[in-house]
């Protein structure tokens, strides 16, 4: 039986479809984990983390198969949906008295939907349909294990069955797809439910062809500690109706003090601000790391609410999910991420002696650290230029931390704290981040540029004049 399996992935489909070379099955809001089933049960993360111990009703694995390798989803179920924050505070625990008691006030589900292995023989190369039949015929249903359920054909329907139950979304996957380890496939598609936000109208940008006399965009911001931050433009969902009525509105709030009053914002030159008077709702379908809304649509005005109520905590999250799946805290002195939201803007660089020296350069960012490897050392002189590679995000606690992470850990060595202070930030951009080091050794103004021909986690560190 092979020992570790990195788990297939699927991309992002902008809407459901019919088609009968495809089954559809529930998105469930949980922790992946690929279970190895032999003498003894190894539940593991795409990260490689052993799962069994902080789900022991999971065990049940070891009378409901022999000799497998399933593919699956965790999930806690509360008031029938699946709570990601009750399942990610059990991997999180610790403490056996603890994880008994979870276990019983929040017991866990294995979703499973698909095998990899039977009997030490490989079924990568199947097709998904002749996977499912040996699935069915490997493993038995427990309390807490289920065979997961999907439809063929009827994806539009499946969809609209899993809104109505509040299901995060739907999977689509090729009936005749081998599984890929590890590779993010055409061959699975997610298809997710728009998420609704209430936003400002901070301005708007100049329209052109069929809407010359309207406006382009909508240019939207959220109240962050009592100032507007901006969080992208909306250029659809609009009827002709609408576009005219909104766009005498718009004219009567005309202003020239917008862009002034508004953070993270890069200008644009066709911008028109308006007094911040009036709130729309706005269908977007997630959060960008920068805090733009994605694919955003608008809804339609909101009379019953207040420019000041569309505060940023309707669309903040802070994702320490990575961070949590690649640590063991029974085992590493690194901090559990408890610590309340700020807004202060800190930074942190870390020496980091793991397998190869590195630096870990870490901005404060939504509630989190925003983080960056930088192996050859933070650049000090103006033209210097560093890769940076992007790593998950970590806890704002861990701007203190210095310690040694024990061997067998993810990133185990000595970690030192070789700078740290404020930041002041010009601009973050999805693509590019602009910010000014205030520390004890690093002073001055920094880029951080993706480079977008690399991998996808690459960077550029710049040292530049100011």
């Amino acid at each position: 039986m092979k020992s570790h399996y990195a788990p297939m992935l699927a991309h992002t489909a902008d809407a459901a479809f019919d088609s009968k070379d495809w089954i559809f099955e529930v998105k469930w809001d949980g922790i992946r984990a690929i279970s190895y089933v032999n003498k003894e049960i190894s539940i593991r993360t795409r990260n490689d983390k052993e799962l069994k111990y902080n789900f022991p009703e999971l065990s049940e694995l070891a009378s409901l198969a022999e000799e497998v390798v399933i593919d699956g989803e965790i999930v806690v179920i509360n008031e029938g949906k699946s709570d990601f924050q009750a399942v990610i505070e059990r991997a999180k625990a610790t403490r056996p008295r603890d994880i008994e008691i979870d276990s019983k006030r929040n017991p866990a589900t294995y979703v499973v939907f698909d095998i990899l292995e039977q009997n030490g023989k490989s079924l990568l190369e199947l097709p998904l349909y002749r996977r499912k039949t040996i699935l069915e015929q490997n493993l038995k249903e427990g309390k807490h294990v289920v065979l997961s359920i999907f439809a063929e054909e009827k994806g539009k329907a499946y969809f609209e069955a899993a809104q109505k139950k509040r299901m995060e979304g739907i999977i689509a996957k090729k009936k005749d797809s081998s599984y890929e380890p590890g590779t993010r496939s055409h061959n699975w598609l997610k298809i997710k439910k728009l998420k609704t936000c209430d936003c400002v109208i901070l301005g708007y940008t100049k329209g052109r062809g069929n809407r010359k006399n309207a406006f382009g965009s909508l240019i939207l911001g959220l109240y962050e500690r009592g100032k507007a931050a901006y969080v992208g433009n909306v250029g659809t969902g609009f009827s002709a109706k609408t576009l005219e009525e909104l766009m005498k509105t718009l004219k009567e709030l005309e202003t020239k003090e917008g862009e002034n009053s508004i953070a993270n914002m890069v200008v644009n030159k066709d911008a028109v601000w308006i007094k911040p008077k009036l709130v729309c709702e706005v269908a977007y379908q997630n959060v960008t790391k920068d805090g733009r809304l994605r694919m955003p649509r608008f809804r339609g005005l909101r009379q019953d609410k207040k420019p000041e109520e569309c505060t940023i905590d309707q669309i903040k999250t802070s994702d320490l999910a990575e961070y949590t799946l690649r640590r063991d805290f029974d085992v590493t002195p690194e901090p559990t991420g408890k610590e309340s939201l700020m807004n202060e803007r800190t930074f942190v660089v870390q020496e980091h002696h793991a397998r190869r020296l590195h630096y870990d350069l870490r901005l404060q960012r939504e509630g989190v650290l925003r983080s960056w490897a930088v192996p050859k050392g933070i650049p000090e002189k103006i033209g210097e230029k560093r890769l940076a590679v992007q790593t998950e995000d970590h806890p704002l606690e861990y701007r203190k931390f210095q310690g040694i992470i024990p061997e067998g850990q993810y990133g185990a060595g000595v970690v030192k704290i070789w700078d740290s202070g404020s930041f002041g930030l010009k601009t973050w951009g999805e693509d590019k981040i602009e910010f000014a080091l205030s520390g004890q050794r690093l002073k001055g103004r920094y880029v951080l540029a993706r480079l977008k021909k690399a991998g996808k986690n690459d960077w550029l560190l710049l040292r530049v004049k100011g």
